[in-house]
């Protein structure tokens, strides 16, 4: 089983459990529109749409707030979900969005080491939906060693389908990829 609301700390961030009363910060971050303009769901920097986003992270459980130690600024969020415990267990790590100032640098490597560091202790497998225009989160599973699996997702949004590609890392992989060392 495995705890999809940790607390995780490395050099740069904390990432903690998202609480109800994170939603102006967070929101803060989300209303960027360039952060969404690649991602399936581009209108999600609107507050209704990012609110039905906050409001689901909160329900399902698994939503984690991302920390910039340096200045205690909340500048993002991920979350755990999927948990699947058969055939070794699986979990997804998705929704994950930083702050546009943390992009391009370390922050999304650390945050992603501290994530499958703690799901790989439970899981055998993490899986990752992808956007499949998205090519900003793309290069970033590979520059992570996410490995391009044949499997589609469909998701219906408001705006109609979107095909995600997954993406996977298991122990293995993990254990030998660039994240291994960071």
């Amino acid at each position: 089983m495995i705890d999809r609301q940790p607390t995780l700390e490395g050099a740069r961030l904390l990432l903690r459990p998202l609480r109800p009363d994170d939603w102006d910060a967070l929101y803060a971050v989300a209303s960027d529109p360039l952060i969404w303009e690649v991602h399936p769901a581009h209108d999600r920097w609107q507050e209704p749409v990012f609110r039905a986003y906050f409001d689901d992270a909160i329900a399902q459980g698994g939503a984690l707030a991302v920390i910039d130690k340096s200045s205690g600024a909340m500048i993002g969020s991920s979350r755990f979900q999927n948990y699947d415990p058969d055939d070794g267990g699986s979990v997804e790590i998705g929704w994950t969005f930083l702050a546009r100032s943390h992009w391009g640098g370390t922050y999304n490597a650390e945050m992603k080491r501290l994530m499958l560091a703690h799901a790989l202790a439970s899981v055998e497998r993490v899986v990752f939906r992808v956007g499949e225009t998205n090519w900003r989160s793309r290069g970033a599973m590979e520059k992570i060693g996410g490995r391009l699996t044949d499997r589609v997702d469909i998701t219906q949004l408001p705006a109609g389908p979107a095909r995600h590609v997954i993406y996977e890392i298991d122990r293995t992989n993990f254990a030998s990829g660039p994240l291994a060392s960071d």
